[in-house]
């Protein structure tokens, strides 16, 4: 007897060692600054795919990158550096608009957002395409998933309007991590009434909700207890839990219209998260789901499908 309660007790240890180690790999590889992308280019498309996808991506950048950006920082609540890079609408086709725009995690704004921001900028907007605080040129040593993000928007929405006044209508854009902090942003009960609409691509509900899905996909782990450990490291280290905020928290409590888009055949962050958001949503909303389309790959896959989707969105909410 015992013999087996032994070896019932070390096989106990063996597994909590187990599951603190994997947790701590887990953080170290997710909630740190990351100085190269950790999102494996095959959740986006096939290499065929991505490869015909660069044929839109690269001629957006550099048109962006050729453009006469403005260089902006900003303070965040908590001290930090925030770099943006701001597009001034074409004068001749200026319709007192401002896009907002976020990118996805590991990424930086002139990479995620630059094929938008062009698209945008046809439809009269100014683009401001922020880089996200751990991120480009964006101070940072922890990576905030929307939920200190959404901090970030709001103080990037309060520059436009101290800078412009409120003059010009805002559309929050964002991809990935970046949709999930515009979402999130939504639910402040202080959101300037100058925020007009919403634009959410492959937005998670929470970072809680994703880690989940991906430690069970890839990892084929449960998320108890990993999951729990990793919040009390994040919550020591970072400043926050994986359940202090959520997009199903803000689009509850929003009356800010929101267009949710997600790409069917997304694997990192699986579509039923923007059809739970959209489900909820208290607010004006519409779904797009886009066929044959991964993870943050939908504007790509079918760019004439998203731009009439969002052209028709904004022109309903954006007058």
């Amino acid at each position: 007897m015992k013999v087996v309660l032994a070896a019932a007790g070390s096989a106990v240890l063996l597994g909590a060692a187990a599951s603190f180690i994997g947790a701590g790999v887990l953080f170290k590889r997710v909630i740190p600054r990351q100085d190269q992308v950790r999102v494996n280019l095959d959740e986006m498309a096939d290499m065929q795919q991505w490869e015909e996808y660069k044929k839109i991506i690269h001629p957006n950048k550099e048109w962006l990158l050729a453009g006469p950006l403005e260089h902006i920082t900003i303070k965040s609540r908590d001290g930090l550096t925030l770099h943006g890079d701001y597009l001034p609408a074409d004068p001749d086709n200026d319709r007192n608009r401002l896009a907002i725009c976020f990118h996805g995690y590991t990424s930086c704004g002139v990479s995620d957002c630059s094929s938008i921001a062009r698209f945008l900028h046809g439809l009269g907007f100014g683009c401001l395409i922020v880089d996200n605080r751990a991120h480009g040129k964006s101070e940072g040593n922890y990576v905030g998933f929307g939920i200190l993000d959404r901090y970030d928007c709001l103080s990037w929405i309060n520059y436009a309007n101290g800078r412009f006044g409120e003059t010009k209508d805002i559309l929050l854009f964002g991809v990935s991590m970046g949709g999930a902090t515009v979402l999130m942003t939504a639910g402040f009960k202080e959101l300037p009434k100058n925020v007009k609409a919403i634009i959410a691509d492959c937005a998670f509900t929470s970072p809680y909700e994703v880690f989940a899905h991906v430690l069970k996909k890839d990892y084929k782990l449960p998320e108890f207890p990993i999951m729990q450990i990793n919040d009390v490291m994040c919550r020591k280290k970072a400043g926050y839990g994986f359940k202090d905020y959520s997009t199903i928290d803000a689009v509850r409590n929003t009356s800010v219209p929101i267009l949710f888009v997600h790409g069917k055949n997304d694997n990192f962050v699986p579509a039923w998260m923007s059809e739970k958001n959209y489900e909820e949503c208290a607010s004006p909303k519409e779904l797009l789901l886009v066929e044959n389309a991964a993870h943050a790959a939908s504007y790509y896959e079918n760019s004439s499908l998203y731009e009439s989707k969002a052209a028709e969105f904004i022109g309903k909410y954006m007058p």
